[in-house]
């Protein structure tokens, strides 16, 4: 309670007063801090972001609201988010260097981070709807996602230091809560706050008349609620992904907790294949083959990328209790059986993971601007009918899909398909 009494929201005109007597910002920025040029840039759901520049350089400030910016003050959420947000972008530092944005600043009561600010960076959904390409990105998704699964884990961690982290992040309470309503639940019944495109209702009614479906996404829920394997980002999606044209960084972990290590992979993938479906909403001809080729490409890049580096660490900094090799190598036994085992379960989840997300970015609160974009309803509509009926499959049978050419065939299978 008192860190909420004496906590109070920034504005562009109050941040220089705020912050400019704090050496870690003042001496980045530069100058006069009454001369700072000062943005408020935040289009998120949540929070404050601002972007302030001076003569020496430019800094990003982000300050978590205590309620959900997107809905207002009738959604109350704790501004104790952003500490969780800071105890991840730290750990992703060390478990994925150079992906995260530096951390320069953080101020608990007033649950603000100053950090790295991105530039020439873009937020990775524009450049997908606009039909940039970006060299690495499938590649540094697929080893983030690796690293801080594996490295967050007790593949890698002492027993003590993972169960600390654990009881850590689980105070987290009000973040992880979001995600088990608008993720895994709202999308499959009339929940107050989904919307969904209107042409698109037949598709919606026959999804959620399907009990198996329904049971399945319960039972991932149930592994996402009471699985602590590893620390996730938790809400990795193309709008927390900034990228140039040769290199992608990960920002906004404010939903990081403990959870299945196939969650983030499976939250990225969705993304991309969103990004996929919605193409010929924006470009056709040879462009849209091309385009769409292209992120299928990506996905392919994310998941040999995961299981590359899954294996590298796997051989090089299994130091952890998990799969000691007490058990394995120094009894002149070979632990690679029991790695593929591994990741082949991690790919199964990854995947039904994927189709609970493909479906609550089109059916639950918060969408995608890659769909929300296109003005015909009717062409949206049909768009957003193959993507949920290629998330249903995903759910329902990830076994068949674990092949990476079966997935891309199914992809390519369900862009064809006159559903609507």
């Amino acid at each position: 309670m008192e860190m909420e009494q004496h906590y109070r929201a920034l504005s562009v005109e109050t941040l220089s007063q705020r912050l400019g007597g704090v050496t870690e910002v003042a001496s980045r920025v530069g100058g006069d801090p009454t001369a700072w040029d000062i943005r408020e840039v935040g289009d998120g759901n949540l929070n404050l972001v601002f972007i302030v520049s001076g003569n020496l350089g430019s800094v990003v400030v982000k300050q978590a609201l205590p309620y959900v910016r997107m809905v207002g003050e009738s959604w109350p959420l704790p501004i104790y988010r952003a500490h969780f947000e800071y105890y991840a972008l730290v750990r992703q530092a060390k478990y994925a260097p150079g992906i995260a944005p530096e951390v320069y600043y953080f101020d608990k009561p007033q649950a603000l981070i100053v950090m790295e600010y991105l530039h020439p960076h873009t937020i990775l959904r524009r450049k997908l709807i606009n039909g940039e390409r970006v060299d690495v990105l499938g590649e540094t998704i697929g080893q983030f996602c690796a690293r801080t699964a594996f490295r967050g884990s007790e593949l890698s961690l002492s027993s003590p230091e993972k169960k600390q982290d654990v009881g850590l992040f689980s105070g987290n309470v009000a973040i992880p809560a979001i995600t088990e309503s608008l993720v895994f639940t709202d999308p499959y019944y009339g929940a107050e706050m989904n919307h969904h495109t209107p042409e698109l209702s037949p598709v919606v009614d026959e999804l959620r008349r399907n009990v198996r479906l329904k049971a399945k996404v319960q039972r991932l829920l149930m592994k996402f609620t009471a699985n602590t394997e590893t620390m996730l980002h938790g809400d990795l999606h193309s709008g927390s992904i900034m990228a140039t044209d040769t290199e992608v960084r990960v920002i906004d972990p404010e939903f990081s907790q403990y959870g299945p290590m196939a969650f983030d992979l499976g939250m990225a993938v969705a993304n991309f294949l969103m990004a996929y479906f919605s193409q010929p909403a924006h470009r056709q001809g040879d462009e849209l083959e091309s385009y769409q080729a292209w992120i299928l490409e990506v996905i392919e890049a994310c998941f040999t990328c995961f299981d590359a580096e899954f294996r590298y660490l796997w051989q090089t900094e299994r130091t952890g209790i998990l799969f000691p090799k007490a058990l394995f190598e120094e009894q002149g036994n070979s632990a690679d059986d029991a790695c593929d085992a591994l990741l082949e379960e991690i790919r199964l989840d990854a995947l039904a993971y994927c189709g609970i997300e493909m479906h609550r970015r089109v059916l639950s609160l918060a969408h995608n601007a890659d769909f929300e974009e296109i003005e015909d309803t009717a062409l949206r509509a049909k768009l957003e009918a193959r993507n949920v009926l290629m998330g249903q499959a995903l759910i329902l049978e990830p076994e068949a899909y674990s092949d990476l050419t079966a997935l891309a065939e199914l992809a390519k299978a369900y862009n064809q398909q006159e559903v609507l």
